[in-house]
């Protein structure tokens, strides 16, 4: 497995759908589990310490403590995924004013695909079959726009 999504919960399925569609069109291996920073610390702890994971994408809402609590527990990458609310702002500040020393990416607000697209990117760093899929996936991008 090369990424591992953890959502804080069930109802986060949403964002985690638009992960899930990136990482399938690149054929990136991914697994997917629910677990809460708060509610199942203990369960986050042993998922993020036994995964074998080479990115992590923590989605979360309102206090959105669950990217950092994942990056604690590991050295790899984290990318944090706020999710849209009542308080839009609470969610985003909490991924990115992370203390120094433990850094979380982070994407807009239920951005699933850019969260997808970063870890594939990290992933092409050493891998250069899923360079080129970005390549290829950009110039994609670019010829919908052109032909519009």
């Amino acid at each position: 497995m090369k990424i591992h999504i953890i959502l804080g919960s069930k109802s986060d399925m949403p964002i985690a759908e638009k992960v899930q569609q990136v990482l399938n069109e690149f054929k990136v291996e991914y697994v997917l589990d629910v677990a809460s920073a708060h509610r199942t610390p203990d369960v986050l702890k042993g998922l993020v310490e036994k995964s074998d994971a080479e990115v992590f994408i923590g989605i979360a809402g309102l206090s959105a403590a669950l990217p950092g609590v994942i990056a604690a527990h590991t050295i790899k990458p984290v990318i944090g995924v706020p999710v849209s609310g009542k308080v839009n702002l609470d969610a985003i500040l909490s991924i990115i004013q992370m203390p120094p020393g433990i850094p979380v990416a982070a994407v807009g607000l239920d951005r699933g695909e850019n969260a997808a697209l970063l870890a594939v990117e990290i992933l092409g760093v050493a891998d250069k079959s899923l360079t080129k899929k970005l390549k290829e996936y950009r110039n994609k991008m670019r010829d919908q726009i052109l032909s519009k």
